[in-house]
């Protein structure tokens, strides 16, 4: 099943686009979608373990599973001041 990955500041620059395509068979949860973006976009992975991944809006764990129509975000961390 495809989902589409928005992207934004770090992760959007590492990746050289907006978004981002992934498959993932039925049933995946979020851990799922971190190591197929791994695989997929490597100058992510050193950055996923450290990322927020919002689904539908709102912050998920890993163990969240993605449903069919989910409007998934990679969240970075923001830093400054």
């Amino acid at each position: 099943m495809p989902y589409r990955i928005l992207l934004f500041a770090v992760a959007k620059q590492r990746a050289g686009r907006d978004w981002i395509e992934v498959e993932l068979p039925a049933g995946g949860t979020v851990r799922d979608l971190r190591e197929a973006l791994a695989r997929q976009v490597p100058p992510l992975a050193e950055l996923l373990p450290h990322v927020r991944i919002a689904v539908n809006s709102e912050y998920a764990t890993d163990a969240t599973p993605l449903g069919p129509a989910s409007e998934i975000a990679l969240i970075p961390p923001v830093s400054g001041g």
